[in-house]
């Protein structure tokens, strides 16, 4: 499965300034076919990284340690957080859009389950264009990737606990990117001081030193993992991901708009619950949408280098049950 995530058979190096530089040339647009929406992917250098806070770090919780050194392959990650204007073309209402493509693709992105808008709105009332998609479960997300692969050609998914925290940290070791000196926070994040109770358009703050985005605070961002407070204990120290074996607990990273300062550090850890389905009405609960987690959304990731048909088929058996 590690090839499914996209890994490298070279030793990843420690990350220079002038290597980051080199790979941010390589950073590329997305388009979407039949539409004129596009999205930016930003390249994340091979590297290695301390996962995990030092035991003097503020506000530090039990689960983010041990630290641990941890080795990554290339991969590409959305410069902002999925916005609903590309969230959306995913529902079942849309599927017209698409009915040009060629007919190889046409036929997998048909044969995808998608879900219809839920009864309430799922935004919140909070804004649409231009803002975060929020709400969905973490299977929701990734049957997006899917069809969102399908449509492109090109593979996307979640990014791994380890992968989302390697490129928060940007080469930094300090509680935020930023450093360590919380007074800053209000230039890089939108969190619960200055949130006026909503979320905000993506990109409205300043970005991390690699070029993303909302990394600290605005959503919380849906991971790869199955949240284990001891995973550092347990996984790979190249490529590691705790394989998901259930529907929660799952690991959110990033903080949001609804959250103090200390949840936006860089290696601060959530574990999803019931509780983000607490009213939802319906017996099974909705696989799609969570009724209590409008603090939630997620970004994409795309392996530099990529898994062939086989590998990804086996992927998205693995991490969609199928």
């Amino acid at each position: 499965m590690l090839l499914a995530l996209g890994s490298c058979k070279s030793t990843a190096p420690s990350v220079s300034e002038s290597n980051v530089k080199d790979f941010v040339k390589e950073s590329y647009v997305e388009e979407i076919p039949a539409t004129d929406l596009t999205f930016e992917m930003v390249l994340i250098p091979e590297g290695k990284f301390m996962m995990g806070s030092p035991e003097s770090e503020a506000n530090r919780k039990a689960d983010e340690g041990p630290r641990k050194e941890v080795a990554l392959d290339a991969f590409y990650m959305g410069k902002y957080e999925v916005t609903w204007d590309v969230f959306e073309l995913f529902f079942k209402q849309n599927q017209e859009l698409f009915k040009d493509l060629e007919v190889s693709k046409l036929d997998v992105i048909d044969a995808i389950t998608r879900p219809s808008p839920p009864y309430e709105d799922p935004s919140y009332g909070m804004g649409k264009s231009g803002y975060p998609a929020i709400s969905m479960s973490a299977y929701s997300a990734l049957v997006f990737c899917k069809w969102l692969s399908s449509v492109t050609g090109k593979f996307y998914r979640l990014p791994t606990e380890a992968e989302w925290e390697y490129a928060a940290k940007a080469g930094t070791d300090t509680a935020y990117s930023f450093g360590d000196d919380v007074s800053k926070i209000d230039d890089y994040a939108v969190y619960y001081k200055n949130a006026n109770n909503q979320y905000a358009k993506v990109g409205t703050k300043l970005p991390n030193p690699w070029g993303l985005y909302d990394m600290h605070g605005n959503v919380a961002e849906w991971t790869l993992d199955e949240y284990k407070e001891n995973a550092y204990a347990i996984t790979d120290p190249k490529n590691p991901w705790v394989q998901p074996t259930v529907i929660h607990p799952r690991v959110a990273r990033g903080g949001s708009w609804d959250d103090d300062a200390d949840v936006l550090r860089s290696s601060a850890r959530v574990a999803s619950s019931l509780k983000l389905q607490k009213r939802d009405p319906q017996i099974p609960k909705s696989f799609w949408w969570n009724t209590d987690s409008n603090f939630i959304g997620f970004r994409v990731v795309s392996p530099k280098v990529q898994p062939n048909t086989e590998e990804q088929a086996q992927f998205w058996q693995t991490v969609l049950d199928e």
